[in-house]
């Protein structure tokens, strides 16, 4: 051996313990870190798991929403794993220049997918630094450059990965372009292009060299790749919180363990409030400890599931982009809090991994951190949101008003690449506040009142749940009054609150009504058996009266013989279909997008068209032009999005507009989460920032398919039109309206129902 092999031998040897041995200490610190959290059930249907992991891991199923972005990733990724070859052959280099591996060293398929790979991961991660310096901040809009997705995340940390990926792949590509240089000058019959197909034209390179000096070359490359290998696993372990390089090891667990088994994103249903891993009811809450934490109150009440998701946290803000309380200017950002959860828990793991008797050993730093609330005031400043996220703050590690501006729309669960829970945890801390600390919003206390005296948000009496039913041109049928078991009618008609008590909803109800009495579908509504779903209760952190209301509800359909119900309010039909079924209520729920569509398909219904738009019925016109407004609940909840565009295609004479945002990417009206009865203090209004983007398109109408998208966005626009804003004709409506216009339009006249008041 040279003098140079000797010392390099020596340094990539000594480093590589050092390395090593740092690495698995942060492995352990890491997994003491997810044991002190709560225990959660997710190892069931490991086939199932092991199937979406692949599918996600292999597809970029979840990266697939940026498509350029998602495929220079891929190729990054793969790239880590197979180059990893080249850096044990690299350890064999130093001491030997001619060493190949055994057996695979020069097994052609694996040259030619190493050779492959290293052009592509060296263009793949090129093109994501430029992403990311085409998207910093201080080239983005808004204050302090919020509106760059990766506002708030750690670039160092991102640029050193970034960097290894691309020293790595240069190192790769230059040894290989050696390896066949210094085989074309000894004759090795490996040397050609056969072996070498993208880059024995960089060993022509090198040809004009000695072979001593590409022996040379070869051991100071082959070091070089170590060194920048090691040096990056010393750095992720001494950082454990460097989320940007421990995900492409936490990633493949956050995935498999993820809540569905069946690879369905985290949304829909709640997940439940639990107590030592089992979930909480009415009947189990007397039986609990009287120290039982409900919800979470401190970073150890999270499940390890939860400390997983926050250790996996990427820093990529596809989540913050989406955020429609992040994009009005307030200091919600997922992806921050994510990241704030993550450093305190690190911050606090001393504490919480120590032994009861060994925490008085801890320095004051260490155990004044453990005594820091998990929420509280703050103090932030709104025009620097970031000083919202302290985890060694001396008041509160999160706001309560970042807590609060959630709308649980599901815009950061949808757009997580490595499928992080949030509104879960969001909702787990609201349950603590609410239910332990009493400390909600204020309006909120009203909306608790309402529903537990009267059993709906607005507090009126359940005289007057069939009030909306009044004039209507036939009997709406009542159970038990009427129909005396649910199974005689083709589907219980879920009213839902806002649709017998808000005015505006009360015109989808009755559009709906009529409808289904045309079509010839037989239902029954439950009148004053009816209550509210629970929905605001719970996505307020009101778990118990959830669960009162949801009992309720759930023991009257069970005994009235309900199976399969038609809901108008997106929140009602996410609720009956995907939470009574927690509760024992297991039921067939449908949109009335979704069955009004069927009926048009099956030709049950007829929309026709003529030529004036005016509709003497004083149901909403069709004519003209048309955007649609996705609710939360029922597209990215609950991945409804066709049906009521396909219903909105079938009316005559109708242009339909589509927003830039919609779909699985459309943004929030600003009512989900409760916010529907809390004030909008900070930022600007999401209602007003959805309303302008649906006024922009130029449509006449903007169609929604819930009664709290139609308030917010009818409020939104009429505060557009008093500033001037918006054209004074454009209105908002439910689909079923416009239905219902179109289809009367094709009725004999003297069959044609009595008018129903204008919009």
């Amino acid at each position: 051996m040279s003098a140079l092999q000797i010392v390099a031998a020596v340094i990539t040897v000594g480093i590589t313990i050092v390395g090593v041995v740092l690495f698995a200490r942060a492995v352990a610190h890491l997994v003491g870190i997810f044991r002190v959290g709560a225990p959660d059930h997710r190892t069931d249907h490991k086939g199932a798991r092991t199937t979406t992991l692949l599918r996600e891991f292999l597809g970029h199923t979840r990266m697939s929403r940026l498509p350029v972005v998602a495929a220079a990733h891929w190729v990054t990724m793969i790239s880590f794993g197979l180059l990893f070859f080249t850096l044990l052959a690299a350890y064999g280099q130093i001491w030997d220049p001619y060493f190949s591996l055994p057996v695979l060293g020069h097994f052609i398929p694996l040259e030619w997918l190493t050779d492959l790979f290293s052009w592509a991961g060296f263009i793949g991660i090129s093109l994501l630094i430029l992403n990311r310096r085409g998207r910093h901040p201080a080239r983005s809009e808004g204050v302090d450059g919020r509106r760059s997705r990766f506002f708030g995340s750690t670039f160092w940390q991102a640029y050193f990965v970034e960097l290894v990926i691309l020293g790595v792949t240069i190192c790769v590509l230059s040894l290989r372009g050696l390896e066949y240089a210094l085989g074309s000058a000894t004759h090795d019959h490996h040397a050609s292009a056969l072996h070498y197909p993208l880059t024995f034209f960089l060993g022509d390179a090198f040809g004009g060299m000695s072979i001593g000096s590409m022996k040379q070359l070869i051991v100071v490359i082959a070091t070089l790749k170590i060194l920048i290998s090691i040096v990056w696993m010393i750095t992720i372990a001494v950082n454990i919180t460097m989320g940007v390089a421990w995900h492409r090891f936490l990633a493949f667990f956050n995935i498999f363990f993820k809540r569905h088994a069946t690879g369905r994103t985290s949304l829909g249903a709640l997940a439940p409030m639990k107590v030592g891993g089992e979930p909480v009811t009415m009947e189990t809450l007397e039986d609990l400890d009287e120290d039982a934490t409900l919800g979470v109150g401190s970073v150890e009440d999270f499940t390890w599931k939860g400390l997983l998701d926050f250790s996996t946290c990427t820093e990529c803000g596809r989540c913050q982009s989406q955020c429609p309380a992040w994009n009005t200017e307030k200091p919600l950002s997922p992806k921050l809090l994510m990241m704030t959860l993550r450093d305190h828990a690190n911050a606090k793991s001393p504490f919480l991994t120590a032994a009861q008797d060994a925490r008085e050993g801890l320095t004051d730093e260490q155990r004044a951190v453990a005594q820091v609330p998990l929420i509280g005031d703050t103090g932030y400043d709104i025009t620097s949101p970031l000083t919202a996220y302290n985890p060694h703050g001396p008041d509160a590690v999160i706001d309560q008003d970042v807590l609060w501006s959630c709308t649980t729309c599901g815009a950061c669960v949808e757009q997580c690449p490595v499928d992080i829970e949030h509104v879960d945890h969001i909702v787990d801390m609201r349950r603590y506040q609410t239910l332990i600390e009493s400390a909600f919003p204020s309006e909120l206390g009203g909306l608790f009142k309402n529903l537990e005296n009267k059993s709906n948000p607005w507090g009126m009496s359940a005289r007057a749940r069939l009030d909306w039913a009044k004039d209507l041109p036939f009997d709406v049928p009542v159970f038990g009054t009427d129909v005396e078991n649910l199974s005689d009618v083709d589907y219980l008609f879920w009213v839902g609150c806002a649709g017998a008590y808000e005015d505006r909803a009360k015109k989808t109800t009755r559009a709906v009504a009529e409808l289904l009495n045309t079509a010839g579908v037989s239902f029954a509504v439950l009148g004053d058996g009816e209550s509210c779903t629970g929905d605001p209760a719970r996505r307020a952190g009101n778990e118990m009266l959830f669960q009162a209301l949801a009992s309720q509800n759930v023991e009257t359909l069970n005994e009235a013989g309900a199976t399969k119900i038609v809901a108008t309010c997106a929140h009602c039909f996410n609720t009956l279909k995907n939470e009574y079924p927690q509760l024992g209520g297991n039921y067939e729920v449908v949109h009335h997008t979704q069955l009004l569509n069927k009926l048009v398909r099956d030709k049950r219904l007829t929309p026709v068209s003529r030529p004036d738009e005016a509709d003497t019925s004083g149901a909403a016109s069709t004519g003209g032009s048309v955007t649609f407004h996705d609710p939360c609940y029922l597209g990215r909840h609950n991945g409804v999005y066709a049906p009521p565009r396909e219903l909105l295609g079938a009316l005559p004479g109708v242009e339909y507009k589509e927003m830039e945002r919609s779909g699985e990417k459309s943004f929030c009206c600003g009512a989900g989460g409760a916010r529907m009865w809390m004030e909008e203090k900070l930022g600007n209004r999401i209602n007003i920032n959805r309303t302008q983007e649906a006024v922009a398109t130029g449509a006449d109408r903007i169609a929604v398919g819930c009664p709290f998208c139609r308030v917010m966005l009818t409020d939104g626009l009429t505060a557009e039109q008093s500033e001037g804003k918006a054209r004074e004709e454009v209105e908002v409506v439910d689909v079923a309206n416009m239905l219902l216009a179109a289809v009367r339009r094709g009725q004999d006249p003297k069959d044609e129902p009595a008018p129903v008041a204008a919009e």
